[in-house]
């Protein structure tokens, strides 16, 4: 299978590299390609994966893409809380309950925060840490959008 990617070193985090085939007639003189139905079968097995590893990367792709408002969102609630601390005065929120359906509060000034971790796990934070965390995992969603950009340019 050698003559239909480029071998290991032509990979990209395993994704084999596609080899263009110029010469058909030479390409099936290869002692692998005995017959068209088994190059047939391979190609199209090779496509198939092309394909299944490009519909994994664009669902990657799509939940980093909503992660990262999520993540500015809070970090953007951070810095707001952290203004009204400054400020020493109390914030007028609403809150979402259900679809809809809406809650007011008064919140005091704090500087503490309570995060979502996912799993079912929420910890509180201290401002300026609950900014930091965000801030890194803003950062590595960012480089992992990136790197799947990557991915599926390779992959294309």
């Amino acid at each position: 299978m050698a003559s239909l990617t480029g071998g290991s070193d032509n990979e990209h985090l395993g994704i084999p590299k596609a080899v263009f085939v110029d010469d058909v007639d030479s390409f099936m003189q290869q002692p692998e390609n005995d017959s068209t139905d088994t190059v047939i079968k391979r190609l199209d097995d090779l496509n198939s994966k092309y394909r299944f590893m490009e519909m994994n990367l664009l669902q990657k792709k799509k939940r980093l893409r909503g992660k990262l408002p999520d993540i500015q969102i809070c970090l953007d609630m951070v810095e707001q809380l952290r203004k009204y601390r400054e400020n020493g005065t109390d914030m007028d929120t609403n809150f979402l309950l259900a679809h809809n359906l809406y809650g007011k509060a008064i919140i005091p000034p704090t500087d503490k925060v309570c995060l979502w971790l996912g799993a079912n796990v929420m910890l509180e934070y201290t401002l300026d840490e609950a900014d930091e965390l965000l801030r890194g995992n803003q950062k590595s969603a960012q480089s992992a959008l990136e790197k799947v950009d990557e991915d599926i340019d390779f992959l294309r």
